[in-house]
């Protein structure tokens, strides 16, 4: 591990200084400016994301073109298919602001209801508040490394439905591993999180409701996580296979925060599950609505004749 950490370290620019910010993940980063950031910066930052998942970059201020400009070295940017910006139209920026109800207060992976959710995110705090406002991040890795082994093995062989209802959009769905392979390190990761998956699929309600609970409850183990303290101008920027994220809301005031996001990811599942969906049989009754919303689902999938 410390041979990859220092060739890593190696390839860096040498203006670069980059300090650990807590043990499972996070790490800020100063001497450059993304503004200027090229192909070569760009690969830069990759690396040091394989090795600490979220970076932050203080006191950048990037106008918007250059904000558009750094993201599309890392890949095909969209706003936000289901939430409109409030305040700047842009097709491939999206924003949110906390009086406009834009707080992401719970944890979450961004756009998992979609079959190619999110692959990168890069955050830059336009408006904050003086106290309050911080963002935490959770390490998917470190949420799976710590599972017991049987439960790591029982876990690998399920998948989870994950859907929009947070945005209204309940009908937008897709089918996910509850256990992803990182298709760059190799690594083994949790993939589960309480804003958009909504059940097990191989599992009864029942049991869905009580694995899921404990699943999306143990990835908030503070010792997975890092905190940070925004000023505006900072931008952040994470791995969305292998994070989740959560916005503390205990401020008053205006936040402000511009993303633009890099999609094309195709979660690999860490194993080929050997269990069929469970569908309730007879009725779907008012009562199992993530019953019916299973079935709906997979029926949406079958080929016509």
């Amino acid at each position: 591990m410390a041979s990859k950490q220092n060739a890593i370290k190696a390839a860096l620019p040498a203006s670069w200084k980059v300090m650990r910010l807590a043990g499972s993940l996070g790490a800020e980063v100063r001497g450059v400016r993304l503004g200027e950031a090229g192909p070569e910066e760009a690969c830069a930052i990759e690396q040091l994301l394989n090795e600490h998942l979220v970076l932050f970059f203080p006191d950048q201020h990037l106008s918007i073109d250059e904000h558009v400009a750094l993201g599309r070295h890392f890949g095909e940017l969209e706003g936000h298919p289901n939430l409109k910006n409030p305040f700047t139209e842009h097709d491939e920026l999206f924003e949110l602001a906390a009086t406009q109800g834009g707080v992401a207060d719970e944890w979450h992976t961004d756009i998992t209801f979609r079959d190619d959710p999110a692959l990168l995110s890069i955050l830059q705090i336009k408006k904050c508040p003086d106290v309050g406002g911080d963002t935490m991040w959770t390490s998917l890795y470190a949420a799976y490394d710590k599972l017991s082994e049987p439960m790591k093995a029982f876990c690998e062989g399920l998948s989870a439905l994950h859907d929009a209802l947070p945005h209204n959009r309940p009908d937008r769905m897709a089918i996910h591993p509850v256990v992803r392979v990182h298709p760059v390190t190799g690594r083994k990761a949790l993939f589960v999180n309480e804003h958009f998956t909504r059940r097990i699929v191989e599992l009864n309600a029942t049991e869905s409701d009580n694995l899921l609970g404990y699943l999306t409850r143990w990835v908030q183990n503070p010792q997975f996580t890092v905190r940070y303290k925004w000023q505006e101008g900072s931008v952040g920027i994470w791995d969305n296979r292998v994070t989740q994220h959560y916005v503390l809301n205990d401020f008053d005031g205006e936040r402000i925060i511009h993303r633009v996001t890099v999609m094309g990811d195709r979660p690999e599942a860490a194993a080929i599950t050997t269990w069929k969906p469970w569908i309730r049989q007879g009725r779907l009754s008012a009562t199992s609505r993530h019953d019916r919303q299973l079935y709906m689902y997979l029926k949406s999938l079958e080929k016509p004749d």
